[in-house]
């Protein structure tokens, strides 16, 4: 009998690489084509607007952003907290899954996010539209101006990112957390009271500029797909 030790990878390979096309992408955004028209509208928002996912109504809305706009980051802060929590997280998973396992639950938990808000968003964009059409029958061009200056469509890998939280948290629930390098708290009762604030905004009448549904949708289907791999697996992980 033969015995061979693994090393766990601190920085395995679909998580370096999914590190290395979110920094690309983030410069890509930033300083390319910033005077460049690509259709419709996006104009103003470069490449931002071309990648990120506008609702399915919307003229600008394209297939192929349910993809590109897990891809896609609006500030340092926005991409650094993702990249953040993706290596934190998704380093484990890949370790216990394997690289083809892990690449295909991210994908589909970034999917998940994006049908999530793309319902959503579908039946906010539908009020927009009305109001868009009062206020253009009004004739109050300055409020029109603002409604239509304001972007309409999502980018980041926050939803995708939710789905391997949850994830970790399922499989490993009592692993303790430093809050603020400080203040030790479960997994579990972190990634609850993540769900937990997403549901309860998502929910507001109010808008906070951060996509609630997005993570909800990139969460419930993380749970989901961990639920039904994990059913016939005897083992569990602390």
């Amino acid at each position: 009998m033969s015995f061979r030790y693994t090393r766990p990878e601190g920085l395995p390979p679909i998580v370096k690489n999914l590190l290395f096309i979110n920094a690309l992408f983030f410069l890509a955004t930033k300083f390319l084509f910033r005077d460049k028209i690509y259709f419709d509208g996006v104009e103003e928002y470069g490449l931002e607007g071309v990648f990120g996912l506008w609702p399915i109504q919307h003229p600008n809305f394209r297939p192929f952003q349910v993809f590109t706009h897990m891809f896609t980051h609006a500030s340092i802060g926005h991409i650094f907290f993702n990249m953040f929590s993706l290596w934190m997280f998704g380093r484990t998973l890949e370790n216990i899954w394997g690289p083809k396992r892990f690449l295909l639950f991210y994908l589909v938990c970034g999917l998940g996010s994006a049908v999530a808000h793309s319902v959503v968003q579908y039946f906010q964009f539908q009020n927009i539209a009305q109001l868009i059409e009062v206020v253009r029958a009004s004739g109050d061009k300055e409020y029109l101006d603002f409604i239509l200056s304001r972007p309409m469509f999502a980018v980041g890998a926050s939803g995708a990112v939710m789905g391997v939280m949850v994830a970790f948290a399922y499989l490993f629930p009592n692993t303790e957390l430093w809050l603020y390098f400080a203040i030790p708290v479960k997994a579990k009762w972190v990634i609850l009271a993540l769900i937990a604030f997403d549901l309860i905004y998502g929910l507001g009448k109010t808008s906070t500029g951060v996509a609630h549904w997005a993570h909800l949708g990139g969460a419930a289907t993380g749970f989901l797909l961990v639920y039904i791999w994990n059913k016939t697996n005897k083992k569990t992980f602390y």
